[in-house]
C-alpha cells in the first residue's frame, strides 16, 4: 500500500511510515535499512519540534498541527499524521505534482485506518496542549529583542503576518520584528535550530547528495503557519502567520528585506529598540 505513492504519482521518490519514537513501519522500495532508519528519527524528531513550535503561530487554544513540508533545491518532503502515535514522510522531485502528492498520501492513511496506528513507546504528549507558559505568544514579560527595522516592515506589509525572528548559525536570536519577547525569541530559536538540523538531514531521502541545498521549512497548523526559511551565511529565519495570510506575499517581502538583514547584524545579548 505505501508503495502506492511511488507507483502513482510520477516523480515521487520514496515514503516511510513511522512511529511517534522514530520506528519504521514500513517503506517503498529502493531504500536500505539504514536510510529508512534514519528518515524515521529525524521525521520523529521534526514533528515534535514541530507541533512546539504552535504557539508561535498564535495563542488559540486549538493547535492542531496538519503537516510540515521540507523544500530543497532539488526535492521536496512531505510528512503528515496516519493516525495515533504513527506519521507518513514522503519524498518527491522538484516538478512534482504537490496536489496529486497529497491526495495519494492522505488516501494510504484513510486507507490504511488503524493499521498505521502505533501507540508510543514512550510518552509523546504534544507540547501544545500543555499551555503556553513562560514562552506564551507575546513572549512573556522577561525583556524583548532587539528590533529589526526591516523584519517589522516586512511583517507589518502583509495581512495576518505575525512574527520574523533572525538566527544566527549559531542558532541564537539576532532581532526580530516588533512585539517578539525575550522568552518567546529564546523557546522558539531553541526549537528552530532543532527543525533546521532535521531538515538538512533529510536531504538524501529527497535525492540530494548535499545538505546545503535545504530552502525552506513550512509547518501548517489549523490555526496557522510557521516556517524557516535560510538567510544566507548560515543565518535563517523563522517566522508565523495566521492560516489566512498570503505566505508567497510574506516569504517574498522577507527575501526582500534580508540584504539589509545580513548586513546589520545584531549581537545576541543586544536588546536596543530599534536597529
Amino acid at each position: 500500500m505505501v508503495q502506492d505513492i511511488v507507483d502513482n504519482v510520477p516523480r515521487a521518490r520514496h515514503a516511510v511510515v513511522l512511529s511517534a519514537d522514530g520506528i519504521p513501519r514500513g517503506a517503498t522500495d529502493g531504500l536500505t535499512g539504514q536510510d529508512v532508519r534514519t528518515i524515521s528519527a529525524a521525521m520523529a524528531g521534526m514533528q515534535s519540534l514541530s507541533r512546539a513550535t504552535a504557539h508561535f503561530a498564535g495563542p488559540v487554544r486549538d493547535r492542531q498541527w496538519i503537516q510540515t513540508v521540507i523544500e530543497f533545491q532539488h526535492g521536496w518532503v512531505f510528512l503528515i499524521g496516519a493516525g495515533q502515535g504513527a506519521y507518513l514522510a514522503a519524498a518527491a522531485e522538484p516538478d512534482v505534482d504537490m496536489e496529486q502528492l497529497s491526495f495519494r498520501m492522505n488516501r494510504l492513511v484513510a486507507r490504511l485506518g488503524t493499521n498505521l496506528t502505533a501507540p508510543p513507546r514512550v510518552n509523546v504528549s504534544d507540547p501544545a496542549e500543555a499551555g503556553d507558559g513562560p514562552a506564551g505568544p507575546q513572549g512573556g514579560a522577561a525583556g524583548s529583542v532587539a528590533v529589526l527595522a526591516e523584519l517589522d516592515k516586512a511583517v507589518a506589509s502583509v495581512p495576518g503576518a505575525l512574527h520574523a525572528l533572525l538566527l544566527g548559525a549559531d542558532g541564537l536570536p539576532r532581532g526580530a520584528s516588533a512585539g517578539v519577547g525575550r522568552d518567546l525569541a529564546d523557546t522558539i530559536s531553541a526549537a528552530m535550530t532543532g527543525i533546521h538540523a532535521y531538515s538538512r538531514a533529510t536531504a538524501p531521502f529527497a535525492g540530494g547528495t548535499q545538505d546545503d541545498e535545504w530552502s525552506q521549512t513550512v509547518i501548517e497548523f489549523q490555526h496557522g503557519w510557521v516556517f524557516l526559511i535560510a538567510a544566507g551565511a548560515g543565518a535563517y529565519l523563522a517566522a508565523a502567520a495566521e492560516h489566512d495570510c498570503d505566505i508567497e506575499e510574506f516569504t517574498a517581502r522577507l527575501s526582500e528585506a534580508m540584504p539589509a538583514l545580513t548586513s546589520q547584524r545584531v549581537p545576541p545579548g543586544e536588546r536596543s529598540s530599534d536597529a
